[in-house]
């Protein structure tokens, strides 16, 4: 993908809800970015205002790949995350990667499954 995905050039430019979206989708499985990171890829520092845009649309992308800065999985849905995470075999940290770890205590491995688009 060459443009940025708030500018398209076959479509007109997204709000930030659909550029959200538009980055999430690109996340290969078994990686993950943090709430953090979309907002940064898209020029913001806005990490909660990424947080609002999964809470009400991220049904329609794999959820489960936008995570918390320290790790864990979208608050209110770890039990659903891990099980993706397991099925996609996403890297979790050493503490939590065996298959009896409370959802809740689960950390994706950022330093092994973040991922960083290349809008270039």
């Amino acid at each position: 993908m060459n443009a940025h995905p708030a500018e398209r050039a076959d479509e007109a430019p997204l709000d930030f809800a659909g550029a959200v979206l538009t980055i999430v989708e690109l996340i290969p499985p078994a990686r993950v970015m943090s709430y953090g990171d979309v907002a940064a890829t898209l020029g913001s520092r806005g990490a909660r205002a990424v947080g609002r845009v999964m809470a009400e649309h991220g049904g329609s992308v794999a959820w489960w790949r936008v995570i918390r800065a320290d790790g864990r999985p979208p608050a209110g849905h770890e039990a659903d995350a891990v099980a993706e995470y397991r099925r996609e075999g996403t890297p979790l940290t050493a503490a939590s990667a065996h298959a009896g770890a409370d959802p809740l205590d689960v950390r994706v491995d950022l330093s092994r499954a973040r991922w960083e688009p290349d809008l270039d």
